[in-house]
């Protein structure tokens, strides 16, 4: 088997993320890598949907295996908002910053601060899809802690941990992530696989 596989992403955190779990046998390629300059597009809503999209864009405009992911934050006072929204919460032309004080306003008074990060990624190989999903709980912080990370990192609290994702160390970020969780799913298969 290939053991390249493209990350159908614009997001060189991700990237960075996924190209450091541990137990990786595979060349994970960007977008960069094969050429493609652009956006992707995601219009749909749900995280699911939005991968397949994604993954769907790449593969059959290159032919080359490929996965992809869409990841939200749902936080349960806000009825599981931003969620499929979480990147654009503040708006179109928002940056995460903006998206940080919105979540932050909207939790203003609120005792209940719970939520969990969710990942759904999409593979594509030899034109057969599968979905993989990983999950972490938390609690959404009063105020930003770390520097660390990226999007809401600084205000998430993973559930038996006593920092927020932008203060952890990457290692161990990418040890109980959502985002790792979904990936080792995906390497446990391609593992099966053959790779």
């Amino acid at each position: 088997m290939d053991n390249k596989l493209v990350f159908a992403t614009n997001n060189l955190h991700k990237l960075q993320e996924v190209k450091n779990v541990d137990g990786l046998n595979f060349e994970i390629l960007s977008l960069k890598d094969i050429g493609f300059s652009g956006d992707i597009p995601e219009d749909f809503d749900t995280l699911k949907e939005n991968a397949l999209q994604k993954a769907r864009f790449i593969y059959d405009r290159y032919g080359i295996n490929c996965f992809a992911d869409d990841t939200g934050l749902e936080i349960d006072p806000l009825g599981g908002r931003p969620g499929v929204m979480s990147a654009r919460y503040a708006g179109p032309q928002c940056n995460p910053e903006d998206n940080i004080t919105k979540v932050l306003k909207e939790l203003q008074g609120k005792a209940k601060r719970t939520g969990r990060f969710r990942t759904v990624i999409a593979l594509i190989m030899d034109g057969e899809e599968t979905f993989f999903e990983g999950t972490v709980e938390g609690g959404i912080l009063s105020e930003k802690h770390g520097i660390s990370g990226f999007g809401y990192d600084p205000i998430f609290l993973p559930a038996c941990y006593q920092q927020s994702f932008a203060e952890m160390d990457l290692a161990l970020k990418n040890k109980i992530s959502h985002r790792a969780k979904a990936v080792q799913k995906l390497i446990g298969f391609l593992l099966e696989k053959g790779g």
